[in-house]
């Protein structure tokens, strides 16, 4: 079968990490047997937000990340995998989120039409309700090819899901989907309630992998982090469970992967706690790079809020590095339900985060088995080959639910 991925979140030249799981659940597909191209979704002009964050004092300069966008390719290929860039216009998405598929829809159509010209679609994967899947939904009904909408959270736990027009919009998307790929059964469930029905549903849950080579571990104990730094991600928490845990664990140190917003409050706070010179701040790092650092520590910390599912912690325990989330939250409380090697505290509770972190690093067999068990659960059940088998028979139910029409 031949499938287009539509993805706005994906890999690209000024940020290789952008949208890395939707590549790789591409690959995935494609190594279960689907034959895959993707478009991209690409807005040359990045938002204001994005804008503002750059000039107060992200890693790239602002005059930089207009070079890389001023270099990006229409056509690139990534892992043997035909990738085109489909630059579209819009204004803020938090003032028109509600019609933001319909700024990308024109052009897309143009590269819809192109594809399907030379190489004609069976099915149309669209990453997120909007502006994905809304702005491939009208050559998708035209054309009479399904329409199978992947489902990562942000579709129905976003800020931007509060406006009614809003919700209505990812509502009639989702409703007029062939097939929806939940990341969680608690994504499912606030799907379903936006599409009015669960019928056509599934979970199919991302994967991760360990590097290809073994990694040395630490010589101190080290927790870390993966992850973008916003406020949601609660960064804050575990420099003050880790201010808390040092009094027992002196050559406790925390390295934290990723960029962000959060930073420079973020290295504040860790002067104001005296626990500056024990945080690493490696930046946003390469795919392959930021697994290699991952597996060198001990420990994963992201006591994370509105975690739909987190790759982060599957990517952790495939390197043997058990993961703390927060409890109440679908994704960890779903992963934590499905293996060991997965561990829960509540919603800012430093004192019961720092009491874990100091109980998991200094007893050395606990740590171990945890260790073990988070191995074995991400092989087990968060393979990239499982989803790879999963995706494709969805897709494959898409297509003979439609074929008799």
């Amino acid at each position: 079968m031949r499938v287009c991925v539509v993805a706005e979140y994906y890999p690209r030249r000024r940020d290789p990490v952008l949208g890395i799981w939707a590549h790789r659940q591409a690959l995935a597909t494609r190594d279960a047997g689907a034959d895959v191209r993707v478009l991209a979704l690409e807005r040359p002009i990045p938002p204001a937000g994005t804008l503002r964050s750059l000039a107060h004092g992200r890693v790239l300069p602002l005059a930089s990340d207009m070079v890389h966008l001023a270099r990006q390719p229409r056509l690139e290929t990534l892992d043997d995998l035909e990738v085109e860039y489909v630059r579209f216009l819009a204004p803020a998405r938090e003032g028109s989120y509600a019609t933001w598929d319909r700024w990308a829809q024109r052009p897309l159509r143009r590269a819809l039409e192109r594809l399907d010209a030379v190489w004609p679609l069976d099915l149309i994967h669209a990453h997120y309700a909007l502006p994905a899947g809304g702005a491939a939904r009208p050559f998708a009904i035209e054309r009479r090819r399904p329409l199978v909408v992947s489902v990562h959270g942000g579709d129905v736990l976003g800020p931007a899901l509060s406006a009614p027009a809003a919700r209505a919009r990812v509502g009639e998307v989702l409703a007029g989907s062939a097939a929806i790929l939940c990341n969680s059964h608690a994504t499912l469930a606030l799907t379903a309630a936006l599409a009015g029905s669960s019928a056509n549903m599934r979970v199919v849950h991302l994967g991760a992998e360990p590097p290809r080579h073994a990694q040395r571990r630490h010589h101190a104990p080290t927790l870390v982090t993966v992850a973008h730094l916003t406020a949601r991600k609660r960064h804050a928490d575990v420099l003050r469970a880790l201010a808390l845990a040092v009094r027992r664990v002196p050559d406790l140190r925390w390295l934290v992967i990723g960029d962000g917003p959060e930073l420079p409050p973020l290295r504040r706070l860790a002067a104001e706690l005296g626990i500056a010179d024990r945080v690493d701040w490696a930046g946003q790092l390469a795919p392959r790079k930021a697994i290699e650092e991952l597996a060198r520590c001990h420990l994963m910390v992201m006591p994370s809020v509105d975690e739909a599912f987190g790759v982060a912690y599957v990517e952790a325990m495939a390197c043997g590095v058990p993961a703390i989330g927060c409890r109440g939250e679908g994704g960890p409380e779903e992963i934590a339900a499905l293996g060991g090697g997965m561990l829960l505290v509540g919603p800012g509770d430093i004192a019961a985060l720092a009491q874990l972190i100091e109980d998991i690093v200094s007893d050395s067999a606990r740590a171990q088995e945890l260790s073990a068990a988070a191995r074995r659960t991400a092989v087990e059940r968060f393979s990239w080959e499982r989803c790879g088998r999963a995706t494709v028979a969805a897709y494959e139910d898409a297509l003979a639910e439609a074929a008799p029409g």
